[in-house]
């Protein structure tokens, strides 16, 4: 389940308050966030126009670039993403910057007054109180995230998107969204509104098919590549085609291939909406000024980092699931080039370890488990299990810093590191190496 605390006393109030008022687990559905909604004046119906963004892996980095985009155009964004990774605070960006505690902790204290006896969940409060807070403050566009699915997701309420789009798909959160990529990718389309652009990638000939049936059934315009929009990387800059022509914009800053077609999807959904005016020369500047903490990040000299010998490099990555694994993999390879890497593993335990290992098993010199704090996890054991049974040399540590220790006493000159697995443990990472998000 989500879960926060905060420096703040006035904001650690109203989320100890949460914490006992919902239900303690992910739940879907729009029955309790539209009562919840209506009792703080439906601020859902007054936002500035909305880029919404649904998918497996990839809506984070695509919301991130649509924020540059935006910006770089000279407008005011506000952006609600999920989950945090160190303060609550950065799921709710207001015109361009976090919510301060001073204007957070009223505004959950407003929510929590008029909704505690619904049982809405911790994801549903909040979402009730970013779209309060978007509402008003002064904005010309927001760029909403979907939090789980999207069908029955509380953002869903959303009626009259200016975009909406749907990132890269994958088999992830079963329990919830359906055990197969085709039950998964119907729930991830639940988003298309009627008359309002539906822009998604190019998936399997089956997956596309499905989104083609809910976008016709919603009454939703399909913007689908690469019938529609396309794009390739050439040579050091990327090139992106549709039907109004081409745009050729730098490479993403963000690392890792797997971002160009966040990127193209990002630039797509801008180009098919028409209530927010974005030219040319701010979709070139996006792909530079984009930044998504614990997203191929590499870390900056710090506390944590300063715990290896002089010249090494450590990465992070909060990706935890099999494709995401494929992405990251591929990535930190070629950045790695012939150094060999060491990798810090922790995930929740409702994740598929045994996939994300397997393919990190050629690549990897060693793996060290780590427990994820304060959630529900895979054994440390468990995962160096795993890690034995295909040959990756494996052991435990109670905790990255432990980690880091073993991996400076055993791997050899200026070591080469990848912490990966969870966004939760993502964030511990970068509390204890003094790399806040902001």
């Amino acid at each position: 389940m989500d879960s926060a605390s905060s420096t703040d006393p006035a904001v650690q109030r109203q989320l100890d308050r949460l914490t006992l008022l919902s239900p303690g687990a992910d739940i879907l559905g729009l029955e309790r966030i539209t009562k919840l909604l209506d009792r703080v004046g439906n601020p859902h119906l007054r936002l500035p126009p909305v880029f919404h963004v649904a998918g497996t892996n990839g809506k984070g980095s695509t919301c991130a670039f649509l924020r540059a985009a935006i910006e770089a155009a000279g407008h005011r964004c506000h952006v609600y993403s999920s989950p945090h990774l160190v303060r609550f605070n950065e799921r709710i960006r207001l015109a361009g910057a976090l919510i301060e505690d001073d204007h957070l902790a009223p505004l959950l204290a407003e929510v929590l007054d008029a909704g505690g006896d619904i049982g809405a969940s911790f994801f549903e409060v909040t979402t009730a109180a970013a779209f309060l807070a978007f509402a008003r403050t002064p904005a010309d566009a927001c760029v909403i995230e979907v939090g789980l699915g999207g069908r029955l997701d509380a953002t869903n309420v959303l009626a009259d998107p200016a975009v909406t789009g749907i990132a890269q798909l994958g088999i992830d959160h079963e329990a919830f969204l359906g055990d197969t990529i085709l039950k998964i990718s119907r729930e991830k389309a639940g988003i298309a509104k009627p008359g309002r652009p539906l822009v998604v990638l190019d998936y399997s000939p089956e997956v596309n098919a499905v989104i083609a049936e809910c976008a016709e059934t919603a009454g939703a315009p399909l913007f689908a590549a690469p019938a529609r929009w396309s794009f390739a990387r050439e040579q050091d800059r990327l090139a992106y085609r549709d039907e109004a022509g081409a745009l050729t914009t730098p490479l993403p800053a963000l690392a890792g291939a797997h971002q160009n077609a966040n990127l193209a999807l990002a630039s797509a959904m801008i180009r098919h909406q028409d209530r927010v005016e974005i030219p040319l020369a701010a979709l070139q500047l996006a792909p530079r000024a984009a930044r998504w903490p614990a997203r191929m990040q590499r870390l900056s000299a710090g506390p944590l980092t300063r715990l290896l010998p002089e010249g090494s490099v450590v990465w992070l990555d909060g990706g935890h699931n099999a494709n995401a694994a494929e992405a990251v993999s591929s990535a930190i390879a070629a950045i790695a080039g012939a150094r060999p890497l060491h990798l810090v593993l922790g995930m929740l335990e409702n994740k598929d370890a045994a996939a994300m290992i397997a393919r990190f098993a050629p690549l990897a010199a060693s793996l060290t488990a780590v427990p994820v704090p304060d959630h529900p996890h895979h054994a440390p054991e468990a995962l160096a299990a795993l890690g034995n049974d295909v040959g990756l040399p494996s052991r435990t540590a109670p905790d990255v810093p432990a980690a880091l220790a073993v991996i400076a006493a055993d791997s050899g000159p200026e070591p080469f590191v990848l912490i990966l697995g969870s966004l939760y443990l993502a964030g511990t990472v970068l509390q204890a190496n003094d790399e806040l998000p902001d």
